[in-house]
């Protein structure tokens, strides 16, 4: 089973020639079904999924009208950022819409990775960095979509 996850560890897109040997104790397959959340506002951000089947919808709430979904990602992507900084509690709901399968990161545990190699922290910073302007880039488009284009500067 280590060999497995380390060898999932080490093909996803996020950790790619990266060394992953600290992780792998602290990785868990997960299967999620079609419906289900992975995560809920407001809850301990504690894990670190890294999608490999599947996809998810990160979803906002608006007061009478639902969830609103911001983003959904799949095979190959990362779902939950919040836990690289106090207060470490998620800010969206990330709902499978098919069956997904992940492996699951303790956050903490990747956090103390990154901290004991600065260089591994360095670099899968850098990587978390542009999900997150991915991230706040599809939120700015789909805000448009939403509002219109018409709104001023």
């Amino acid at each position: 089973m280590a060999s497995e996850v380390f060898g999932l560890l080490a093909s996803h897109p996020l950790l790619a020639g990266l060394p992953v040997d600290a992780l792998v104790p602290s990785a868990r397959l997960l299967t999620v079904e079609a419906g289900q959340l992975l995560m809920a506002e407001g809850d301990p951000a504690d894990t670190i999924y890294l999608l490999q089947r599947g996809r998810v919808a990160l979803e906002l709430h608006e007061s009478g009208r639902g969830p609103l979904v911001i983003e959904t990602v799949g095979a190959g992507r990362i779902v939950g950022l919040s836990w690289i900084a106090p207060p470490f509690r998620w800010h969206f709901d990330a709902r499978a819409v098919e069956p997904v399968t992940a492996i699951a990161l303790d956050a903490a545990a990747v956090r103390a990775a990154a901290a004991a190699d600065p260089a591994f922290g360095y670099a899968l910073m850098v990587r978390i960095g542009a999900v997150m302007l991915e991230r706040l880039h599809a939120t700015r488009v789909r805000l448009l979509d939403i509002y219109g284009h018409g709104g001023t500067r």
